[in-house]
């Protein structure tokens, strides 16, 4: 298969994609890795890899810059075409859900610190790991990357990632950041960084709006996103179903025919994470949110649950229905982690797009729904109308 930059101009050649000399670059990069990674022959215990005659591990890859400049594209062109196994691509949310989760495992079945274990479970699952969006604004996160990462590469693991931010940028102002330094320096050894400084936001710059966000809020959009869910599931109300999560059962208010309705305060209000995110994700194809208010800088906890929630259904290509205050720009211009919010402003725009929607009825299985899964449960005595 043609590698990232072949496959790139093509896309260009056919008008599909505008040409972008920053992709260029980026592709280029991309494309050498590629190859190196074809070449490579990776040791399978610490003898091989501490020989003088073995092999390096290649660089990874860091990949920064700002919204929509196709950085998420460029590296499923590149994980798609490059020859090497095993190999995972996922979002750097959905990654972390799957840490802890082996963490919590981990502990149960050894003495002292689980993370090298668990690194070296990692690599015996893939040696070449692509994350999409690596960000980080949890504290538990953000303690163990360090050493997670230190094993992973020991390990012989590459990893490419793309980042709204540099790596100097990560968890800024977060707690204890003295403790995530050793991370960033890691960084730094073990991968490359690239900038692509796209000239504008080509995912903007082709959307057609729909009928999936509707602001003001009061009684047109209540209206509005009934309809929406009465037009999906052919019915007025749907039951309210509790969704297992780990060692808990997760409400979900409303729902039906594989669409979930919520409101704001059910999924950003409550202590809810990545996990949580992931099993709704997973759950149903189309979710729909009312009551998503504007939001202060006291709202910050509120702003990052948001973030995290849209993130996760857009990389599972989930349909997202939204009454909101105002327009998605305008949901959070200021406070701690308003600059991470543009991308989540972005991609509500982008999540509306004839684009978004055709690439998720690509992913939709037959009979999709929760209900056809067996993965949801009636809740006990729970009411099924809304507030």
């Amino acid at each position: 298969m043609p590698g990232p930059l072949q496959r790139l101009n093509d896309l260009v050649t056919t008008g599909r994609l505008e040409p972008d000399p920053a992709q260029i670059v980026v592709a280029r990069a991309l494309d050498e890795l590629s190859r190196r990674l074809e070449r490579w022959r990776p040791g399978n215990n610490l003898l091989t890899r501490l020989r003088a005659n073995g092999t390096a591990a290649p660089a990874g890859l860091y990949i920064h810059g700002g919204i929509g400049g196709g950085k998420t594209m460029l590296m499923d062109l590149f994980f798609e075409g490059v020859r090497f196994s095993p190999r995972r691509r996922l979002h750097f949310h959905e990654f972390m859900a799957e840490v802890h989760d082996l963490i919590a495992a981990a502990r149960a079945a050894v003495d002292g610190d689980p993370i090298p274990s668990v690194a070296r479970r990692i690599a015996r699952e893939a040696r070449l790991l692509c994350f999409d969006e690596l960000h980080v604004t949890d504290i538990a996160d953000a303690m163990i990357l360090g050493r997670l990462f230190k094993g992973m590469f020991e390990s012989q693991v590459v990893v490419v990632c793309t980042s709204n931010v540099p790596p100097s940028e990560l968890y800024r102002n977060g707690l204890n950041r003295q403790l995530f330094l050793p991370f960033l320096d890691l960084i730094g050894e073990r991968m490359t960084v690239l900038e692509l400084a796209a000239a504008k936001d080509f995912r903007l710059a082709k959307l057609a709006g729909r009928d999936l966000y509707f602001t003001p809020l009061g009684a047109t959009a209540d209206y509005r996103i009934r309809e929406v869910f009465e037009r999906l599931t052919g019915q007025a109300k749907g039951a309210a179903l509790e969704l297992p999560v780990r060692s808990r059962k997760l409400l979900i208010p409303e729902a039906a025919m594989g669409v979930a309705r919520f409101h704001f305060s059910d999924l950003c209000e409550k202590p809810l994470g990545a996990a949580d995110y992931l099993h709704i994700a997973h759950a149903f194809h189309t979710v729909l949110i009312e009551g998503v208010p504007r939001l202060t800088p006291a709202r910050r906890n509120e702003a990052r649950r948001l973030i995290n929630l849209v993130d996760t259904l857009y990389d599972n290509r989930v349909c997202l229905v939204v009454s909101a205050d105002a327009e998605p720009h305008e949901l959070y211009p200021t406070g701690d982690g308003a600059r991470l919010f543009e991308r989540t402003a972005s991609r509500l725009i982008e999540m509306r797009s004839a684009a978004y929607l055709a690439s998720r009825l690509d992913r939709l299985p037959p009979s999709a729904g929760p209900l056809a899964t067996g993965a949801v449960m009636p809740a006990a005595g729970a009411r099924t109308a809304r507030r």
